[in-house]
């Protein structure tokens, strides 16, 4: 069983890098006008904080959790208390944050999802199975997404023996080949953790 406290603890810590908050310097006036005739409970952290929280996310493609964690780094010096990430989540989400981004620099750099599933060879594969206790097998397929825009850009169909992690480079190959793409990150289970494929994505810089 996951111990999910210490695991959320664990992807806030990653988070802990030091920046300048030289926002903060007017923290309690902005708090002051933002709470001034607000009803139920006040505001904790001005806006200005949360857009800093918000744009330095963005930037650095960090999960609220890690975000919480570039808070804690400063917590005995600057930050005057600390929002959680759920807080941080829902106040983001509240501003209108743009990021303008020069496409041009960033060229076709991708973060994918890899994950498999199993398709059934027959609707009788059931009745087969539970009547006379024959199992029929079933397809496997592979697939690799696209987290930005939510595509399919590599998909591969094997029989049920094949290992997920025996497919991690093949998926990674036909998702950088697609369109000239690069792929930035791999995001997967523990399904495909193995050697060589740690030593594949180390060898293309992923």
């Amino acid at each position: 069983m996951i111990d999910w406290p210490s695991y959320n603890q664990s992807l806030v810590r990653r988070g802990q890098v030091l920046l300048d908050y030289d926002v903060l310097e007017d923290w309690d006036h902005e708090l002051s006008q933002m709470n001034h005739g607000k009803v139920g409970e006040p505001y904790a952290y001005p806006d200005s904080f949360i857009q800093l929280l918000g744009y330095m996310r963005a930037y650095f493609h960090l999960p609220f959790r890690q975000t919480q964690g570039v808070v804690i780094a400063h917590a005995s010096t600057k930050v005057p208390c600390i929002p959680n990430y759920s807080t941080i989540s829902r106040r983001v989400s509240r501003l209108d944050i743009k990021i303008k981004i020069n496409e041009r620099l960033l060229g076709n750099d991708i973060v994918i999802a890899l994950d498999s599933t199993g398709i059934k060879v027959a609707n009788r594969g059931e009745w087969i199975r539970h009547k006379w206790h024959i199992r029929k097998g079933y397809l496997k397929i592979h697939v690799a997404v696209d987290i930005k825009n939510k595509k399919i850009i590599s998909l591969e169909v094997t029989s049920e023996e094949v290992h997920d992690g025996k497919m991690l480079s093949k998926l990674v190959d036909n998702a950088s080949s697609s369109r000239g793409n690069h792929v930035k990150r791999v995001l997967a289970d523990g399904m495909y953790d193995s050697n060589n494929n740690f030593r594949y994505l180390s060898k293309n810089h992923i």
